[in-house]
């Protein structure tokens, strides 16, 4: 499965991004997604995940309330709608598919994209 992940940018603080992942070379809908993200310095962390019919989310509680993770298994795609941004959500954010386990554990996961990166100004 390639992953290619789109979207990131530079935007003030409070702002809105849509990333999007388009996956080829497999069967999308048998994956579940996951958005990670990791700033300078930092190691990787789960930002959130969604299961292979949409049927069930995780959200780390750094991007509760402001992120919203959806797919569209017909466009074989994965989003992540980010409102209300914020300077600490800086990050290359990368997409990921796995066929079992947690989605929040970043071990789970076997196909990775290239990371697309969000630059939040204050």
């Amino acid at each position: 499965v390639q992953l290619q992940a789109s979207g990131g940018g530079l935007v003030q603080a409070g702002a809105s991004l849509r990333l999007s992942c388009a996956a080829s070379g497999g069967t999308f809908s048998r994956y579940a997604m996951g958005w990670f993200r990791q700033a300078p310095g930092k190691e990787r962390e789960f930002v959130s995940g969604i299961g292979w019919n949409g049927g069930s989310t995780s959200y780390a509680d750094s991007v509760k309330g402001r992120f919203t993770i959806s797919r569209d298994n017909a466009k074989n795609t994965v989003y992540l709608q980010m409102n209300s941004l914020k300077p600490e959500d800086t990050a290359v954010y990368y997409c990921a598919a796995h066929r079992s386990g947690r989605l929040e554990v970043v071990t789970s996961y076997d196909y990775w994209g290239q990371g697309t990166l969000v630059t939040v100004s204050s």
